[in-house]
């Protein structure tokens, strides 16, 4: 048979050609120079700014260090407190969230439902200075919304970002990211055909009894695909900066923070690179492990 074609193949790498050109310059060549800077002790001042030395892998066996590896303010330190970060506010918090609010909108009325989405939407499209700086406001201690709440219920207020620093990044960036979960998970419920659970209504099946054996087995595609992109996104996300700057006392200084203090305020590029490249080798890890659970057969998955 044939092959159809709108264009020659000349035309068709004509058209490709700008957008192959900016992902080479803003994408493919800064990845290939950030790991070549990262076996470097290229910094932003004095001699190693023009004519920095290869130090091999010096800048991780720094990172790797087992005596510092678990102080606060170093890389270890931080590395677990991203692990546990993902793992509540993306995993638990926007997963199960989204999950639970795209099944619960799918059994109340039109309008409901879209009051519902519009809420939390909106969480999700405002800009992020903007959240951040609703979110300070709301957890000021003298004049913030919820100790106001807190002290009309006659309950003690809390300096909520001294006290408890990196709950509050785990609820922010949960409450934040929610929605495109709810989103992807809402499509793909969706496309799930209505005589399934039609059949299950018939049978006597629970709510849960749907879910769980009718809807989660037909959208594991989706399940997947969102896991990997907000284990992506929540990995490499700097917005808790605007609520604690890492702080207090390194105590909310997730993976992003830390790349930042050490490349743009100590000014040691090359060790920042090599946390850069360290990102993204988890990432991959993460990738790989859910594209492998993803091609399981169901069979081979119980």
């Amino acid at each position: 048979m044939k092959k159809f074609s709108l264009l020659s193949t000349r035309a068709g790498a004509l058209f490709l050609a700008p957008a192959t050109a900016l992902v080479g310059v803003f994408v493919i060549i800064p990845f290939f120079w950030v790991i070549f800077v990262s076996f470097t002790n290229r910094t932003l001042l004095g001699r190693t700014a023009v004519d920095p030395d290869f130090v091999g892998l010096q800048n991780y066996f720094a990172l790797f260090n087992p005596t510092t590896f678990f102080t606060r303010g170093q890389f270890g330190f931080s590395l677990i407190l991203t692990i546990q970060f993902v793992l509540l506010s993306a995993l638990i918090g926007q997963a199960l969230l989204g999950l639970l609010l795209a099944w619960l909108s799918q059994s109340v009325t039109p309008t409901l439902k879209s009051f519902l989405q519009t809420a939390v939407i909106a969480a999700w499209i405002l800009p992020e200075v903007v959240i951040g700086f609703a979110w300070f406001a709301f957890l000021d201690y003298d004049n913030g919304t919820l100790n106001m709440i807190m002290r009309g219920l006659g309950l003690p207020p809390g300096d909520w970002l001294l006290q408890q620093p990196f709950w509050v990044i785990v609820f922010f960036n949960t409450w934040r990211g929610a929605a495109f979960s709810m989103m992807l998970f809402n499509s793909a419920f969706q496309s799930i055909p209505p005589s399934y659970f039609q059949a299950a209504d018939v049978a006597g099946a629970t709510s849960w009894q749907k879910l769980r054996d009718i809807a989660l087995p037909l959208i594991r595609g989706h399940v997947v695909t969102d896991l990997i992109l907000i284990t992506m996104w929540t990995f490499n996300v700097f917005t808790p900066f605007l609520l604690t700057h890492g702080g207090p006392s390194y105590r909310t200084e997730i993976l992003s923070i830390y790349t930042y203090r050490i490349a743009f305020k100590d000014f040691e590029f090359g060790k920042g690179a090599a946390v850069g490249v360290v990102i993204m080798l988890i990432n991959l890890a993460f990738a790989l492990v859910y594209l492998r659970l993803a091609h399981k057969k169901p069979m081979e998955a119980e």
